[in-house]
C-alpha cells in the first residue's frame, strides 16, 4: 500500500517572476565565477533555491527547465569541491551548458560539512558517479578549516557516506556515530537533528540491511518529519523546504538497487526519483 505525504498548498501567484528573478541572478553568479571563484558558496545557495523553487510550479520536477535547474545546482556545488581540493592553480568545470575555468580556492567559509553533504545529494540525485567518487575522496579535515561550528555527527555521516560508496571498512560503527550524535542530549539543535538530519540515517540503515518494509517506514517518517519542520509558522513560505533533498537522495539509491518505493510525496519528484532525465545532455 502506498503512503502518500501531501505537501501544503502554497501561493503561486508571483512564482513566476519569483523564478525570473532567482534564474537571471543564478546565471549571474555563475557567469562571474571564472573572474571570482570564491563566489562558489553563493552560486551554490542561490542555484540550490532555484532548483528547489521551480518544484513549487512543477512538483514531479516533469518538465526541462526544472531538470536543468537541478543539474546546475549539482555542477556548482560539485566545483565548490573541485576548487577546494585541486592542487593545480585552476580547474575546469562544467556549469550550465559550459566548460569553465575556475581558479584554485583552497578552504573556504563555504567549504563546509553542510555543503558537502548538499553536494553529495544532489549528484546522487543526478546519478553523477563520478563526481560522487570524487566527492568521496575530499579529506575531512578540509572541512574543519573554515572556522565554523558543526557537530560532530555531521563528520560521522560524511565518514559513513564516503565509507559505502568506496567500499571501506567499518560502516556500521561510523554509522552507529552519526545516529548517536543526533540524540537530542547532544545535539546542539535537537529539532534540525531529530527532524532533519536523523531520517536520512534510519533511511540509510534499512537500505544498507535490504530491509525494504523498514526503509519505506523510515521513508515516510522521514517526509512527515520533514514537512513538520518546514510547516512551522517561521519557516512554512521558504523554499528550502520545498524538496526534502536528503530523503529523496537516500530513495534514489534505493531505487536504483530495486527497492519499490512505496510513499508519494510532492517533497520527493517522480521524475527525480525515477531518473527521467538523467542523459538527457552533457553534464
Amino acid at each position: 500500500m502506498v503512503s502518500i505525504i501531501p505537501r501544503p498548498p502554497l501561493p503561486t501567484g508571483n512564482a513566476e517572476e519569483g523564478l525570473a528573478v532567482l534564474q537571471e541572478n543564478a546565471q549571474e553568479l555563475i557567469d562571474g565565477l571564472e573572474e571570482r571563484s570564491t563566489r562558489l558558496g553563493d552560486a551554490q545557495s542561490i542555484t540550490l533555491t532555484l532548483a528547489k523553487s521551480r518544484c513549487l510550479l512543477d512538483p514531479r520536477a516533469s518538465i526541462f527547465p526544472t531538470w536543468d535547474a537541478w543539474v546546475n545546482a549539482m555542477q556548482v556545488s560539485s566545483a565548490v569541491f573541485a576548487a577546494a581540493t585541486t592542487t593545480e592553480d585552476h580547474v575546469q568545470c562544467r556549469i550550465a551548458h559550459k566548460d569553465r575555468t575556475l581558479q584554485a580556492t583552497g578552504p573556504q567559509w563555504y567549504v563546509t560539512p553542510g555543503s558537502w553533504i548538499t553536494a553529495f545529494y544532489l549528484a546522487v540525485v543526478c546519478r553523477e558517479r563520478d563526481r560522487i567518487t570524487a566527492l568521496c575522496h575530499v579529506p575531512l579535515p578540509l572541512l574543519r578549516e573554515n572556522g565554523s561550528r558543526f557537530d560532530e555527527y555531521h563528520y560521522a555521516w560524511i565518514d559513513t557516506l564516503q565509507t559505502y560508496w568506496l567500499g571501506g571498512q567499518d560502516l556500521g560503527s561510523k554509522l552507529v556515530a552519526a545516529v548517536d550524535g543526533t540524540d537530542p542530549a547532544v545535539a546542539t539543535d535537537p529539532e534540525t537533528a531529530g527532524k532533519l538530519l536523523y531520517p536520512p540515517m534510519e533511511m540509510f540503515h534499512r537500505f544498507i540491511r535490504e530491509d525494504h518494509a523498514g526503509f519505506n517506514r523510515a521513508l515516510a517518517n522521514a517526509l512527515q518529519w520533514h514537512k513538520e519542520y518546514w510547516t512551522e509558522e517561521s519557516r512554512a513560505f521558504q523554499a528550502s523546504g520545498l524538496v526534502a533533498l536528503a530523503p529523496l537522495a537516500i530513495a534514489c539509491f534505493a531505487h536504483d538497487a530495486g527497492f519499490p518505493i512505496e510513499v508519494e510525496s510532492e517533497y520527493l519528484p517522480a521524475a527525480l526519483l525515477g531518473r527521467n532525465w538523467c542523459g538527457e545532455f552533457p553534464t
